[in-house]
């Protein structure tokens, strides 16, 4: 199953990809910080540095990452949820991640993630940063590789 490009709006980078998986499953993997490191196909992700017991909007997590070789923290602020359905966090810079997953049986769900730009910050030209120092593109192609192995591990 290929991963399906999805017109979000401008300064949004969105795909999705159905996974023969229950929606609650796949909810409680990428709800849970601790997990993101199973999911990512970016090979930025390491594990969860600290994380609250309840994610709620409003708390907080913090990740170790690694990007070109350069390890660092994240600490991201959770924005939205809704269980089995939406699970959105915000970047200190401003941009967001969202996950939403749309049930199509009780065993197939379309995933699909977000990478939403449109809000980085006070200063105008963030947007044209974003695009020039090819984050959107790099992006996409992350969510894709994330996609295509979270469809993978639940096979056909």
């Amino acid at each position: 199953m290929p991963v399906a490009i999805v017109d979000a709006g401008p300064s949004q980078v969105s795909r999705s990809i159905e996974v023969n998986a229950p929606a609650a499953e796949l909810f409680a993997m990428v709800a849970d910080p601790h997990r993101h490191h199973e999911l990512d196909g970016s090979a930025t992700v390491r594990d969860n540095v600290k994380c609250p017991e309840s994610i709620v909007p409003g708390a907080r997590f913090t990740t170790a990452m690694r990007m070109f070789g350069v390890p660092y923290r994240i600490t991201s602020t959770v924005t939205a949820v809704k269980p089995d359905e939406l699970f959105e966090w915000r970047h200190p810079l401003g941009h967001r991640w969202r996950w939403e997953f749309a049930v199509i049986t009780p065993t197939l769900t379309r995933v699909t993630e977000t990478f939403d730009y449109r809000d980085t910050g006070p200063i105008k030209d963030t947007l044209k940063y974003y695009e020039r120092m090819g984050f959107a593109k790099d992006n996409a192609k992350g969510i894709e590789a994330t996609l295509t192995k979270l469809h993978d591990r639940y096979g056909e």
